[in-house]
């Protein structure tokens, strides 16, 4: 079990292999930001979702935590978080 203090807590899984891919990125960020500080959703994807961190790392920079939990070759499980302010 997890302190109140560790570095995220997991809110809820998003699995987007089923949505339309360019509708994919809009339902991650808006699930971004609907975190509150240091929670987290894991994202389950049918690729590498690389690019997606780069957009991260242009719109977020710093507020967020990215580990990869599965790494394909299938699926892609990813916990994102948003970091405390």
């Amino acid at each position: 079990m997890s302190s109140p203090n560790s570095e995220t807590t997991s809110k809820q899984t998003l699995d987007v292999r089923t949505i339309v891919p360019r509708e994919r990125h809009t339902l991650i960020f808006a699930t971004f930001t609907n975190l509150g500080p240091n929670e987290a959703f894991e994202l389950v994807n049918d690729h590498d979702p690389k690019p997606l961190y780069y957009q991260f790392q242009a719109e977020h920079g710093g507020q967020f935590s990215w580990n990869y939990l599965e790494q394909g070759p299938e699926v892609w499980r990813v916990r994102i978080g948003k970091t405390a302010a």
